[in-house]
């Protein structure tokens, strides 16, 4: 059985609306430290070889560059392909570099293995939440950019 494999066979939603609350209700409260964005995008497929490929398309589809500070985060999962990554924005990247990004993959593959899919999910977006409040601290005049929903491709 592979990583995703119990998530293959949901409807397209991949979720039950309690697990779909549990993934936003973690994005709303990293979000309540930092002025950075995340986003949740998930699809069966990936059309690209490469999974940080795929996610960069998605990034400028979903025009997660337009944030002030350029500090949005996607989080990029293909359930069929078994593929994910997490992309930074020039912002944040050029703060906390490909270490950082690294680690958060092999954190949430090991989530994977164990079939903790939500926890993996809730503990990688805590921890980018954890990361841009360090370097983008929450200020008062600060607004949601990007919506907090969890984003579903084909």
């Amino acid at each position: 059985m592979g990583l995703f494999d119990f998530l293959s066979n949901k409807k397209q939603t991949f979720f039950s609306k309690e697990e779909e609350e549990r993934m936003v209700e973690a994005i709303r409260s990293a979000e309540k430290q930092t002025s950075g964005e995340i986003r949740l995008f998930m699809e069966k497929r990936c059309a690209f070889l490469n999974p940080l490929d795929r996610a960069k398309e998605v990034f400028a589809e979903l025009e997660m560059f337009k944030t002030k500070d350029r500090n949005a985060v996607l989080l990029y999962i293909a359930t069929k392909d078994q593929q994910l990554a997490v992309l930074g924005d020039e912002g944040i990247y050029q703060k906390m570099g490909q270490a950082f990004w690294d680690s958060e993959v092999k954190l949430i593959l090991s989530e994977f293995k164990q079939h903790h899919f939500i926890d993996g999910v809730c503990k990688i977006i805590g921890d980018v939440g954890v990361a841009l409040k360090e370097n983008f601290p929450y200020e008062s005049d600060d607004k949601n950019e990007l919506d907090d929903g969890i984003v579903y491709g084909k």
